[in-house]
């Protein structure tokens, strides 16, 4: 930890700048992010559409069910006035802040939160009145009505989406309410601007001193502030009209054809014309809309559209959190095994002199009447190699001693290289191996590929197996399937779906490997028909695809079933061929 010791002018100073640098700096950040599409449109205009659609399907509902899954996601199970069961999530994520529905079952976790508890007890069986936007805030309110025989009160469950700032609160009473509990609270005397606590009144937070609202009393505010518009207008309207989100703006400032721009801006914001839509690039969504973008995939709902952009960004996100953890742990294993190889490397070596110890044993052997006890060495013919040798003594042994000294270092270092011989296959063999894992965690593409690997690594014992569920078991993963030709084309997932398919293959299918690289095995199943050229230079070019080799021309070894063998007591995906040919293999299908 550093300290710092300034007098009081500098301090103030020191902040001064500290402040002005962590302004301008995230301000950088957040222009950087709106240019990578990592800031959701969640903001007011988007938020009225998506209360308008919620209210439409929730009006007159009952809540039947509440889960919090996560820290900071809770589910509502819905049953609707059209007689349908719903999926409402309500989710104050970063990265993913929104209300929305989902296809779905709901899945309870083990232990039922605090605020999941407080919410059953206050309005599960609660009938839903409506779902509306807070003034032209970034919240949703959904008023809530619980009629038992005894009470009947009104609730509001307030939905902040405000990024990493969002939250869900339950509040009652008049306006809107005094906090009954909060998914994210913070202290009393920690936070002087806004205190979220059970028990305080529901403060909206503070309004953004640079920018003007939409609401509509400060319609001439807003016309004052939009006449000084200049420049980027999408950049102008972001910076100085609360409510917009960076996709918004720009959506508006494409749209301005002249005129009056407050008016413009007010119909946009407040249109009901919607037309859902996600922007995906490279196949992963980068931003979800409630007005058409060019290339966008269109949905029939904001719902549906925020449904398919955050499942799909969540479920991405999973895959390379797997990915990241398997190969980790093939990191962590490889290291282990190279420091024991580095450690076997090192020992031999320091044996490696041991036929030079017999050699000077059994030369002081023959000499031992030239010896005589106390002396520290002598120089003696080396009937072996020619020459003199020169040979250390211990003056305290008598020189047959020091000859049986000799023998005896010369005896328990061949002993440790015996031993390590053994060891050091060993070593190597699953360094080979653990390679092929980590080449495996490198081209996983896709949830297959990730079950495949996480199989191998539990059978390795490299992993601990996620246990399961009773009365169900894991179905088998398939192999890679293709077909050309008319010829069927398998490839193994990993080392044991490679040893499965060798074994169910016919002695005349066709079998490929990359060569002097770690790769998927690939079978053509030939049922006694010759294989066309094309057909094998389609299998090989598989077999290069699943490979860790780089280039445009990979060496790939084909041979039928009968020539493969492996190697009894052998590794996972250890083989052997012979009389096989070479093919040129392209990574491109």
């Amino acid at each position: 930890m550093v300290h710092f010791t300034t007098s009081r002018p500098k301090r103030k100073a020191f902040l001064f700048t500290f402040f002005f640098f962590s302004v301008i700096i995230g301000k950088k950040r957040g222009v950087a992010a709106r240019k990578k599409g990592r800031i959701m449109p969640q903001d007011a205009f988007t938020l009225r559409l998506v209360a308008k659609e919620l209210d439409s399907a929730l009006a007159g509902g009952h809540i039947n069910k509440i889960i919090q899954p996560s820290p900071d996601e809770v589910d509502l199970v819905v049953f609707t006035a059209e007689r349908r069961t719903r999926l409402l999530v309500l989710s104050t994520n970063a990265s993913e802040c929104g209300a929305y529905f989902e296809d779905r079952a709901a899945e309870a976790p083990p232990v039922c939160p605090n605020f999941c508890m407080l919410l059953r007890k206050y309005i599960q069986g609660a009938e839903i009145l409506s779902v509306a936007p807070v003034g032209v805030e970034r919240i949703l309110a959904f008023r809530l009505r619980e009629k038992t025989e005894f009470t009947d009160t009104v609730r509001l469950l307030l939905l902040e989406v405000m990024g990493k700032y969002s939250n869900l609160m339950l509040t009652e009473g008049a306006g809107l309410g005094t906090i009954l509990g909060a998914l994210k609270t913070t202290s009393i005397d920690g936070n002087t601007h806004r205190v979220i606590f059970p028990g305080v009144a529901y403060a909206l937070s503070a309004p953004q001193a640079e920018k003007v609202s939409l609401a509509e009393e400060n319609r001439a505010e807003l016309r004052r502030v939009l006449a000084l518009a200049s420049g980027d207008l999408g950049q102008f309207l972001f910076t100085r009209v609360a409510g917009l989100a960076p996709a918004t703006a720009q959506q508006i400032a494409e749209n301005y054809r002249g005129g009056d721009l407050e008016e413009f801006v007010r119909s946009f914001v407040f249109s009901d014309d919607i037309s859902p839509c996600v922007l995906e690039k490279d196949g992963m969504p980068v931003d979800f809309y409630a007005r058409p973008v060019a290339g966008a995939l269109p949905f029939p709902t904001l719902s549906a559209a925020q449904s398919y952009c955050y499942g799909k960004k969540r479920a991405r996100r999973s895959f390379e959190g797997k990915r990241r953890k398997y190969a980790s742990a093939v990191a962590t294993a490889l290291k282990k095994q190279e420091k024991r190889l580095a450690q076997i490397l090192e020992k031999q070596k320091e044996c490696a002199d041991c036929e030079l110890l017999r050699k000077k044993g059994e030369i002081l052997t023959a000499n031992l009447y030239a010896l005589h006890k106390g002396m520290e060495g002598c120089t003696l013919p080396d009937y072996y190699d020619g020459g003199d040798l020169r040979i250390a003594l211990d003056p305290m042994r008598t020189p047959a001693e020091n000859a049986q000294s000799y023998f005896k270092r010369y005896r328990k270092q061949r002993r440790t290289l015996e031993m390590l011989a053994p060891q050091e296959t060993e070593t190597r063999d699953g360094l080979e191996y653990l390679r092929t894992l980590a080449a495996a965690a490198e081209r996983a593409e896709t949830e297959e590929d990730l079950l495949s690997l996480e199989e191998e690594l539990t059978a390795a014992e490299l992993i601990r197996s996620a246990p399961q569920k009773r009365g169900k078991n894991r179905p088998e993963i398939p192999y890679r399937t293709y077909e050309c030709g008319g010829f069927r084309i398998f490839a193994g997932r990993n080392n044991l779906q490679n040893d499965r398919l060798v074994r169910a293959s016919s002695p005349e299918d066709l079998w490929l490997h990359a060569q002097r690289y770690h790769s998927c095995h690939v079978v053509i199943r030939t049922e006694g028909k010759p294989v066309p050229q094309e057909v094998l230079q389609y299998a090989a070019n598989v077999c290069a695809r699943y490979s860790d080799a780089r280039g445009e021309r990979i060496p790939v070894d084909c041979t039928k079933i009968r020539n493969v063998k492996k190697p009894r007591g052998s590794r996972a995906g250890f083989v052997t061929y012979t009389d096989f040919i070479t093919l040129a293999g392209k990574q491109e299908l």
